[in-house]
């Protein structure tokens, strides 16, 4: 059976992100298809895609290689982060069905409850779906795009800190749910906005992994490690 191109392309990007290909790697079709077990066609694909998303670049004599962007890129991709959320929860307010309603209620409920507990490490992905879940809720394709290519990544240039006080970040995100569920736009997009800043301090570039300053040499990468 053949495996869709979106499928290996996940897998690329996810191998991309945890440092497994390094910036500035060469991926070689050959090795990458028999890394997933599958067939070149279904790479070459997925290198397109991950092109287009910044992830992959083609150099001259090199082919495709993993992208090494710099400090202003990645500054900037922090940004952009900070300008599209509070859009997205606006467009929430207005669009958003019950089930997301009820998504959101329950991942709320959920953080709140681990954040008292003090049980830190349920909090990050949590998190990472409520933003996911809100995105979704704007009733927008190409935002909804945008943002979870910016979530990807930010996973891959950054390492975000822990709030030093989990339990009042939940509670912003209840009351972004709130203003979500009375259809407040202006209030959800003011809330996410300050959510948003604030969580752009934890964030702290990667120190051997994606974010550059000066060019590296080209380096090879082969399994898994």
């Amino acid at each position: 059976m053949r495996i869709p191109a979106h499928a290996v392309c996940t897998a690329i990007r996810d191998d991309i992100v945890s440092g497994s290909f390094e910036p500035g790697a060469r991926l070689t079709e050959e090795v990458l298809a028999r890394r997933y077990g599958v067939s070149r066609v279904p790479v070459r694909e997925a290198l397109r895609t991950l092109e287009s998303e910044g992830f992959v670049t083609t150099r001259r004599h090199a082919g495709a290689c993993v992208a090494e962007p710099t400090e202003q890129e990645a500054a900037d991709l922090l940004e952009l982060r900070m300008l599209l959320e509070p859009l997205a929860a606006a467009r929430a307010a207005r669009r958003r069905t019950d089930a997301h309603l009820k998504v959101l209620r329950g991942l709320v409920r959920l953080g709140q409850e681990r954040a008292r507990r003090g049980q830190g490490e349920d909090l990050r992905s949590l998190g990472g779906w409520f933003h996911e879940t809100l995105a979704q809720s704007s009733g927008s394709p190409g935002l909804i795009a945008l943002l979870t290519q910016m979530r990807h990544k930010i996973a891959w240039m950054y390492v975000v800190e822990a709030p030093a006080r989990p339990v009042d970040s939940w509670a912003e995100h209840g009351a972004i749910v709130d203003a979500v569920a009375r259809g407040d736009a202006e209030r959800a997009r003011a809330l996410t906005a300050v959510h948003a800043d604030r969580a752009a301090g934890a964030h702290r570039l990667r120190l051997r992994a994606a974010v550059r300053t000066s060019q590296p040499a080209v380096n090879m990468s082969g399994g898994r490690h």
